[in-house]
């Protein structure tokens, strides 16, 4: 057949149009493997991100089977997490100079419980003696102690030292109600030498008080332990009470049933508390170790006035555990004609586990409790 004849330049327009539309099939081909790659790029982003998240979850699941593992097998770490003898705050404070902590009527010096073990001692006298404090020597501290004014021996709870924050303001509260504060580092704490346990505490606190027992003649002698402080009271006043010496007085501040109790109750042991064998893995490490402090026990044979203090926020030490106590001991055969007291302190006021020294009431409620024998302020 004849080809029809097209018009003049057709055949351009033709190639034209065709180079028109490879260019635009281009163009849709490229645009359809950018969005390709786009897709491809945010699933290889959620895939990286997904993976990174599951090697961190399994370090985090290796991490929480392996700590009760090592406690389990190292027993010595839970001691060490009982007493955090190791944890020093504040930093940098040099115990051999109370007065950089405001307290310049205070005398620093050594004792030796047992041989080749030197415990750090602060003596605080009472503030009515502060001006006559000024300048003088240990020996005129120590003959002070044969003065009028009563003895609160403090006993402290774990971690930190005898120079901790709350701790010395709570010592210049007892100093201005008139009382000679003495306090100690115990083995293993502060600068004290040797290494901690519940019996080397024991037997330090006997120390100091047999030591103070001797100076005072016959003076009230108070004692006051506070968290930890207090199972290393009731175990020192057991023994005492055993012997037929009981103290005056025992105060207890922020203080626990036993340590088995306070270890599953404390917030360290949260993640782990509803561990099937948590007792196992982690209480039973903490008897391993012969740390008991069984103040349940002991206020069985305890015969003498007993006041415990406890804030309602307290999250270190729960406040059930104060009042349990307290209930076990007001039912105690042995403190039967004793006086034993009991004092909330309201989670509004905000005291926590080392704060009731702030309270306004506490000179009162010192006096109330202790009657007659309170100091003048």
């Amino acid at each position: 057949m004849r080809k029809r004849n097209q018009p003049p330049g057709a055949e351009q327009q033709q190639q034209h149009g065709a180079a028109a539309g490879a260019l635009l099939d281009g163009k849709q081909s490229s645009g359809g493997d950018g969005q390709w790659d786009k897709t491809m790029g945010r699933r290889l982003k959620r895939t990286g991100l997904l993976w990174r998240l599951r090697r961190i979850f399994l370090w985090v699941l290796g991490i929480y089977i392996a700590i009760p593992v090592i406690i389990k097998l190292f027993p010595s770490i839970q001691a060490k997490l009982v007493f955090l003898n190791f944890v020093r705050v504040p930093y940098f404070i040099d115990l051999k100079r109370p007065q950089d902590q405001g307290l310049n009527h205070t005398h620093n010096f050594y004792l030796q419980p047992e041989e080749g073990v030197n415990i750090g001692v602060w003596h605080t006298v009472p503030a009515v003696l502060w001006k006559d404090a000024q300048g003088k020597e240990g020996e005129w501290f120590e003959k002070t102690l044969q003065s009028t004014h009563p003895v609160m021996l403090y006993l402290h709870g774990n971690a930190g030292t005898r120079g901790g924050d709350h701790r010395v303001q709570l010592y210049k509260v007892l100093s201005s109600l008139g009382y000679h504060v003495v306090t100690f580092d115990y083995r293993g704490w502060g600068d004290s030498e040797g290494s901690p346990s519940e019996r080397g505490m024991t037997l330090d606190a006997l120390f100091l008080y047999q030591w103070l027992k001797q100076r005072i003649g016959h003076k009230p002698l108070y004692i006051w332990g506070h968290s930890l402080g207090t199972g290393v009271s009731t175990n020192l006043v057991r023994r005492l009470c055993d012997r037929g010496t009981p103290p005056d007085a025992l105060i207890l501040e922020s203080p626990f049933t036993n340590i088995r109790e306070e270890a599953k109750s404390h917030p360290f042991s949260m993640v782990y508390r509803y561990l099937p064998g948590f007792d196992w893995f982690f209480l039973d490490a903490i008897t391993a170790n012969d740390i008991r402090f069984a103040s349940d026990e002991n206020v069985n044979h305890i015969s003498c006035p007993v006041l415990i203090l406890h804030a309602e926020d307290d999250t270190v030490v729960p406040f059930h555990l104060g009042k349990k106590l307290y209930n076990i001991a007001a039912q105690s055969k042995s403190l039967s004609g004793h006086k034993v007291q009991f004092i909330p302190f309201p989670s509004s006021l905000g005291y926590r586990h080392k704060f009731i020294y702030r309270s306004p009431q506490l000179p009162h409620i010192l006096s109330d409790f202790l009657g007659t024998t309170h100091p003048r302020v």
